[in-house]
């Protein structure tokens, strides 16, 4: 894009902006409530006027129309404007009806806090699911400062905000000075994200027909020629879902055997391989290879060393005889018993 087609398009806003302001200032008494612009090939313009009061803006024999016509077409330089004018619908929806509305409120001398409310209650019993009121200015003293009156929900950015919310502002002439003045309305029909419907029981079919047509054929097999209530059609659907759910397929337990066989083995190792766990889960049995000797480190077999030395050098200790009595065994005589010790000296003590 060249520097000449930006200035094109900034010239173009330009002039749609002050042929904006033009058609407010002039049709303000009949309620001004918006604009859309069209360029038709031709060339031609369709304008299309939102009043809420058309019969103001046409004027008698339509000479305000006309009027307005040539103004559009001489002073603003849009090639065979048409203009059609089309009432609203509901004024108290229309922000920029409530915002001149307003405006004209404070001009007369009301409080500020009576007009902002009054406001806020005209749009919310319109059937608004939203609306917020703000004036700024003087607006007790000297001081200046902004209140802001609201209900409802409201959207300040995202989609939800460019799509549902209407926004105007305006301005009110008095004695202290300007105020300034902003409507937000979030329309009536607004969907947000987190609503979410839900779906009467008599749907349900064309539902689920839609998206699995196979699930619901025993569903419409088991419906057809009943006639009941929605809730006992709630039980039917939820029964026929369970059972669906149970005929999963599943790993089917193997039968206990009864008879003489069990003993002999085989319907028994049936039973205990059903019972078994999977190959997965069972533990690995042990290897039964002997594993090589570890290389002793260098540490270790120092030390072993040197404790081997010295029991080398000691002479080894004699066995010492095994003095401890045997049992005789059965039927052979009794073995005498040693003769006493001798007491030192070599005699015996007189008795």
């Amino acid at each position: 894009m060249n520097l000449s087609s930006e200035r094109k398009f900034v010239k173009d806003n330009i002039r749609r902006h002050l042929l904006k302001e033009y058609l407010h200032r002039e049709t303000q008494r009949a309620g001004f409530g918006g604009l859309d612009m069209a360029m038709m090939p031709g060339p031609r313009t369709h304008i299309t006027l939102i009043a809420e009061r058309p019969g103001m803006v046409i004027g008698r024999r339509g000479a305000t129309i006309n009027r307005l016509t040539e103004e559009v077409q001489t002073k603003y330089g849009f090639p065979n404007p048409q203009i059609e004018v089309q009432e609203a619908d509901v004024p108290a929806l229309n922000p920029h009806i409530m915002v001149q509305k307003l405006a004209v409120a404070l001009e007369k001398g009301w409080h500020f806090r009576r007009a902002g409310h009054s406001t806020v209650m005209r749009i919310m019993e319109a059937g608004a699911r939203g609306c917020q009121v703000e004036i700024a200015g003087k607006l007790t003293g000297d001081r200046h400062r902004r209140v802001k009156f609201r209900a409802g929900h409201i959207k300040y950015c995202g989609e939800p905000k460019q799509q549902w919310m209407r926004i105007s502002i305006g301005r009110a002439e008095r004695k202290a000075g300007t105020m300034g003045l902003r409507v937000m309305i979030m329309d009536p029909a607004a969907k947000l994200p987190d609503e979410i419907e839900i779906l009467p029981p008599e749907e349900l079919t064309e539902v689920l027909e839609e998206y699995s047509p196979k699930a619901t054929a025993p569903l419409e097999a088991a419906l057809e020629g009943v006639e009941a209530s929605a809730d006992e059609l709630d039980k039917l659907v939820e029964t026929e879902l369970a059972a669906e759910g149970e005929a999963a397929p599943a790993i089917e337990a193997v039968p206990a055997a009864t008879g003489p066989k069990d003993q002999e083995g085989a319907p028994a190792d049936a039973a205990a391989a059903a019972a078994a766990p999977p190959a997965e889960e069972r533990k690995k049995p042990k290897s039964t290879k002997p594993r090589a000797p570890r290389k002793p480190r260098k540490k270790e077999a120092e030390q072993a060393a040197a404790v081997a030395a010295p029991d080398a050098q000691a002479p080894a200790p004699a066995a010492a005889p095994d003095t401890a009595p045997t049992a005789p065994a059965e039927g052979a005589p009794a073995a005498p018993a040693p003769p006493a010790p001798e007491a030192e000296g070599g005699h015996e003590k007189e008795g």
